[in-house]
């Protein structure tokens, strides 16, 4: 009884009610489009409580926020391409909000919260999937999957390509590093895999897929799925580096070791790499844990042939890179990346240089540079799969039937200090006049660092 009065007296004290907990506030949202859902990221200030709601007759999402109010801006939101037709916002009750998305169709909404981190605040993702209709009239999220599936099973004549997927890191909200005069990790990594995909699909025989082909994010996870997906005989991530030192820089290639790292830098490149999902937006529970897939990603027994493979692959690869581009180191580097945990198929991650280094961030905001280094990159995969092309593709055909197809007219050739043409001619066992004419060179002066055209002899 004593408690009650005290308790009485003290709310007289301070104004008679009990206020409310403090409402978070949605300081701003952000719009995504990937090929098959529309992401909508809301940044918080705290985190909150909140329900979905999807209601038909017409279509639409309503999203109820407890304890929250509107801060941020919804009529500049970006909505072209996406299923929403307008975001209307209400007050629900004293203290909640509530979000109504009008829609164009049916969606199927799937929906998670992140804890802030060193880059952003809280925040509510919802991601909308498309639903495609079967010919039957019943929806089916798989079934623009199954039509892929089935599509990239054909084989031409009875001997397929080799498939390649090359994977872009990062993307979306996650702009991965950031580095001189701001140039974004995410930029450069999609350039060069544009760059990777369209001479790949130029060489017979092969075919690209694009893990990610626009500004959106996708799991670490989802990128070995798509890639099996595919049927892919290869997966390529490709980065871009960053560190504190500004004079680190050029390129390296990593393969996957269940063992631990190589060394301590690639460890910590691993643990940064890892936890893109925090940073990118993947919720828990956003991958079934019975996905066969995911189930022989843990059996790292299964995996010794393909990192076997990866190495094998990680060390042409590194050959071909080494005239074109700087290495920072000759070897294939190990660490424990989740994106290259595939038990059947030989992954590789290309940090293709330091974007925090001047020199580097140069040649990465470069189109001409960026088209050479992934021109690197075909030589080296075409080179390996040419020696050993996997059964029942046109390139195991060819090489069975002494059809092989031919090498490449050129090497090239990265111009070392002191090098003279001459030089170069004597390493080659060719003529000067050859490589002159090959270079559209008027004079025999060179410069260190120029790339050379070397006719094979």
């Amino acid at each position: 009884m004593k408690a009650f009065y005290l308790a009485l007296l003290w709310i007289c004290a301070f104004g008679g009610s009990i206020q409310p907990a403090m409402a978070a506030k949605v300081l701003g949202v952000r719009s995504y489009r990937a090929p098959d859902y529309t992401r909508l990221v809301f940044d918080l200030d705290a985190p909150l409580q909140y329900q979905l709601e999807n209601r038909f007759d017409p279509h639409r999402l309503v999203i109820s926020l407890k304890q929250a109010t509107l801060v941020g801006k919804l009529d500049k939101l970006s909505l072209t391409g996406t299923p929403i037709t307008a975001i209307n916002s209400k007050k629900a009750g004293e203290h909640d909000l509530q979000l109504e998305l009008a829609l164009n169709g049916q969606v199927e909404p799937r929906s998670f919260t992140l804890a802030k981190n060193e880059q952003y605040s809280d925040r509510l993702v919802i991601d909308l999937y498309d639903v495609v209709l079967k010919p039957n009239g019943t929806a089916d999220t798989d079934y623009i999957d199954s039509i892929t599936a089935i599509t990239n099973s054909i084989d031409k004549g009875g001997k397929r390509d080799i498939v390649v997927a090359v994977s872009a890191g990062h993307g979306g909200d996650d702009p991965g590093a950031i580095g001189f005069k701001r140039l974004q990790e995410k930029q450069v990594t999609m350039a060069i895999s544009r760059e990777v995909a369209a001479l790949i699909d130029k060489q017979p025989g092969y075919s690209a897929v694009l893990v990610r082909d626009g500004d959106y994010y996708i799991g670490l996870r989802q990128h070995m799925k798509i890639a099996h997906d595919h049927h892919a005989d290869l997966f390529i991530e490709i980065h871009a580096d960053a560190a504190d030192n500004k004079s680190a820089r050029g390129a390296t290639v990593y393969a996957l070791s269940t063992r631990g790292a190589t060394n301590e830098q690639a460890r910590r490149l691993a643990d940064k790499e890892n936890s893109a999902d925090l940073i990118g937006g993947v919720g828990s529970g956003s991958y079934d844990s019975n996905d066969p897939v995911l189930a022989s990603v843990l059996l790292d027994l299964s995996m010794n042939a393909s990192v076997g493979t990866s190495l094998e692959i990680g060390h042409t690869l590194t050959k071909s890179l080494d005239p074109v581009a700087r290495l920072h180191s000759r070897n294939v580097e190990q660490a424990a990346f989740v994106v290259l945990k595939s038990a059947d198929i030989p992954s590789l991650l290309v940090e293709s240089g330091y974007i925090t280094n001047p020199e580097d961030a140069q040649n990465l905001d470069s189109p001409a540079w960026r088209k050479q280094f992934a021109g690197a990159l075909v030589d080296g995969i075409t080179h390996w799969f040419g020696n050993s092309p996997p059964h029942g593709t046109l390139i195991a055909w060819q090489k069975d039937h002494d059809k092989a197809p031919a090498k490449p007219v050129f090497k090239q050739h990265k111009i070392a200090h002191g090098e003279t043409l001459s030089d170069i001619a004597s390493t080659y066992s060719v003529s000067l006049e050859v490589i002159r004419t090959a270079n559209q060179l008027k004079s025999d002066n060179i410069k260190t660092g120029q790339v050379l055209k070397i006719p094979a002899s």
